[in-house]
């Protein structure tokens, strides 16, 4: 497999490099003080500055690829943004995949991501013209609202529901685990619109950010990722005009899944260079810490350990470059973005726990970075599909 980069892919992966080195990394401690001590209602301000040299500078927008050749509602929208290829994408990805937080200074984080992609490919023509623009520049705030209290990867437990009242719709229910769920503009709110169709039955709907009987609840404390807030909604009779239901109604579950394959594709690029990122810093580490008068590296168990790690993400990383020029092909199967993002993201999670292992007490601290990486990468095996999901929808393949 042939990767050689043309000099406007290197162009683009260094310029996002540098500027992580340059302007995310030394102000990690401000981001780790302003999320303990600033407003939990409020983006950031570290992140809200950072943003605004990364789109000065040019690099923003990178996730919204040139025209694919798939089937748009209304393809005559011109989209403003670097408009990188995917494998240009993909290295960038690679890049900001190493800092938690890297994908919110470039607008290139879920649910933005998928929801933008969504937009543009099933949404009309007005409705790109009054929701993309503010997206794409920063100013809109896009979630997606699938998982329910009592449905997460089983999406035929969905209860929030759609009835059409006159030219309007009505939704009732409940959301939860909701990324961005506290600062969004705009929510993509997967209803039940046919209670008798099962996953013929789902329709998609944009609820604005002011519309009567749509609340927040709690911002939830999770583990880790804080630079994008998770939260709980409720829908209690809103009253949704029929011109904010996006793509065609009763195929909600179609549009979703058409967008899977590349979401977990990106999954996968961020976990593996996040553990790859993780192990490169361990293993200096174990060649600076010293213990029994020798560097801990030097040990065989650790050395052993350290060449384990290095096998298992380059055998990884071979299988994530084959799906990729899939993708680059438009032959990418779902199966094939399953099982990259099962393993990928079981082999990032052993290798940052070894990593941590590695540093002893020092890993338990937070103000060392394999801590923070333990508690922000913890999450890969679980959003975009479950480990167990993805194993399922391989073995189905498999005709059992």
């Amino acid at each position: 497999m042939d990767f050689t980069l043309s000099e406007r892919e290197t162009y683009f992966r260094d310029r996002v490099r540098d500027f992580i080195q340059t302007q995310i990394v030394p102000r990690q401690a401000e981001y780790e003080r302003q999320h303990h001590e600033g407003d939990p209602w409020k983006v950031l301000p570290v992140i809200e500055e950072v943003k605004a040299k990364a789109k000065e500078a040019g690099l923003w927008n990178f996730f919204m690829p040139p025209h694919s050749g798939q089937h748009h509602v209304d393809d005559t929208f011109e989209f403003e943004g670097t408009q990188l290829t995917n494998l240009e994408y993909a290295l960038c990805a690679e890049e900001m995949g190493k800092i938690g937080w890297a994908s919110e200074v470039f607008n290139c984080s879920a649910p933005d991501t998928g929801n933008m992609e969504v937009l543009h490919r099933y949404g009309t023509r007005e409705q790109k013209e009054r929701w993309l623009p503010g997206i794409t520049s920063g100013e809109t705030i896009i979630a997606v609202a699938m998982t329910e209290p009592g449905a997460g990867s089983d999406l035929a437990g969905i209860r929030t529901s759609a009835v059409r009242d006159g030219d309007d719709w009505i939704l009732n229910g409940s959301k939860t685990f909701i990324s961005s769920g506290i600062n969004s503009d705009l929510v993509v709110v997967v209803t039940r619109t046919d209670p008798d169709a099962g996953h013929k039955g789902f329709t998609l709907f944009v609820v604005e950010r002011d519309m009567p009987g749509f609340t927040r609840g709690r911002k939830l404390d999770k583990m880790g990722m804080h630079a994008q807030d998770t939260a709980e909604l409720h829908f209690e009779n809103v009253r949704v005009p029929k011109a904010n239901l996006l793509g065609e109604e009763n195929k909600g579950f179609y549009h979703l899944m058409q967008n899977l394959p590349s979401e977990r594709l990106s999954i996968t690029i961020s976990a593996i260079a996040g553990a790859r990122e993780t192990w490169r810093q361990t293993l200096q580490y174990a060649k600076d810490r010293k213990a029994f008068g020798q560097p801990i590296g030097s040990f065989q168990h650790n050395r052993f350990l350290l060449a384990e790690m290095d096998t298992e993400l380059d055998v990884t990383e071979q299988y994530v470059d084959r799906c990729l020029q899939a993708v680059v092909d438009g032959e990418l199967t779902a199966v094939e973005a399953a099982k990259a993002k099962w393993w990928a993201t079981e082999v990032a999670k052993k290798v940052v726990d070894q990593c941590l292992q590695l540093h002893g007490g020092y890993g338990w601290m937070m103000e060392y970075r394999v801590c923070r990486d333990y508690v922000d990468g913890r999450i890969m095996t679980i959003f975009g599909g479950t480990t167990e999901i993805m194993k399922e929808i391989i073995g189905r393949d498999l005709g059992l």
